[in-house]
């Protein structure tokens, strides 16, 4: 029998992934969210839909189900200190509001250890990769001073390859996954901070789930690596497909972005795989672009940065801009990392110009 752990994670729409699988493996999350999704989530549990292997149908699974408990609350209802681990799920712009502002930074005192999910590194993670220019980093996030607080030693990141979203005819509370990858998270500096981490990812692939009789194994996963440059991965993901959604006058799906031109894609993939080389890690850290060419064929959507900007957002996740500014310190230029980045402030222009 492990420990059964409590995990606090910050934001309920991706957030509400990893916590479903925490509380699958009888561990305990409480989920940080606005008092709608609370109170819904409170009342009717968190459903998610994935695919599985083998089977036609997406398979459906509510957290008040699963041996674990899970509850959503707000920021102003709970104490980091209660708490074993801690993961950031939401956006990066969010983390400057009102309450959650406040509570990042009792996050970063308590002590606790913290796994980010988001796409957007926190700023002190990066402090944990040696020469990266921290103030020229700092310039590419929203409201740098909300990490200052942190102690780059407790913190890490995972490569959140799984994609999934919220259906808009739905209620808040579901969440459908579209890609069942696993989120891939670099160890802590301490074993004990790491022990937790790799407890959590024996139980989670411990889970069997019944359906129809059968007990099945569910994807996503958490996989724990001992390079701090796994994570970055995630950037030729996201510069390749997630970012290249974004054209001047409208969005289209990561797929197109994709596969459209896969030789520009493969290009501008493998040049900022190589900058992540540049900076230390090992080829065998990064995902070979087949495979991930060959997951963007089921995903049929626009990325959530392009889909916030269509919607009128002042401000998104900018790693394309920490991609560009490694990259110049290191005298690497790429002509289609500063097309994605003008692309970006255009749209990021016209919206803030029109609120």
């Amino acid at each position: 029998m492990t420990d059964k752990f409590q995990v606090l994670i910050l934001g309920a729409s991706y957030g509400s992934l990893l916590a479903t699988k925490l509380v699958l493996a009888g561990h305990h999350a409480t989920l940080i969210c606005l008092p709608a999704e609370r109170d819904l989530i409170n009342s009717d549990g968190v459903i998610v839909r994935m695919p599985v292997r083998g089977r036609e149908e997406l398979v459906e699974i509510n957290s008040k189900d699963a041996p674990g408990t899970l509850r959503a609350a707000g920021p102003e209802d709970v104490k980091p200190g209660d708490f074993d681990i801690i993961a950031l799920a939401m956006q990066e712009p969010q983390y400057r509001s009102p309450g959650v502002r406040e509570l990042l930074d009792a996050v970063a005192r308590s002590g606790k250890p913290c796994m980010s999910i988001m796409n957007m590194p926190p700023l002190p993670f990066l402090a944990r990769i040696p020469g990266l220019d921290m103030e020229a980093l700092a310039a590419c996030y929203t409201d740098a001073s909300v990490w200052s607080s942190f102690d780059p030693g407790l913190i890490t990141l995972a490569s959140p390859d799984p994609q999934a979203f919220r259906p808009p005819d739905e209620p808040v509370n579901v969440l459908q996954v579209s890609l069942p990858t696993n989120f891939k998270v670099a160890r802590f500096e301490s074993d004990a901070h790491t022990a937790i981490m790799r407890t959590m990812q024996a139980d989670i692939e411990a889970i069997r789930f019944a359906v129809d009789g059968d007990e099945v194994e569910l994807p996503v996963k958490l996989k724990v690596h001992d390079s701090v440059f796994v994570p970055l991965a995630k950037w030729c993901m996201l510069l390749t497909g997630n970012y290249r959604c974004i054209q001047r006058e409208e969005m289209r799906a990561i797929r197109d972005a994709v596969h459209s031109d896969i030789d520009a894609s493969r290009a501008i993939y493998e040049w900022v795989r190589d900058l992540c080389v540049a900076i230390g890690a090992a080829p065998g850290d990064m995902v070979p672009f087949e495979k991930y060419a060959n997951a963007a064929n089921s995903l049929g959507k626009p990325s959530s940065a392009a889909r916030a900007l269509a919607a009128g957002a002042p401000n998104i996740e900018r790693v394309d801009r920490i991609v560009q500014a490694i990259a110049s310190a290191q005298g690497r230029k790429s002509s289609e990392v500063d097309t994605i980045v003008e692309l970006v402030e255009g749209w990021l222009a016209k919206n803030r110009a029109a609120a």
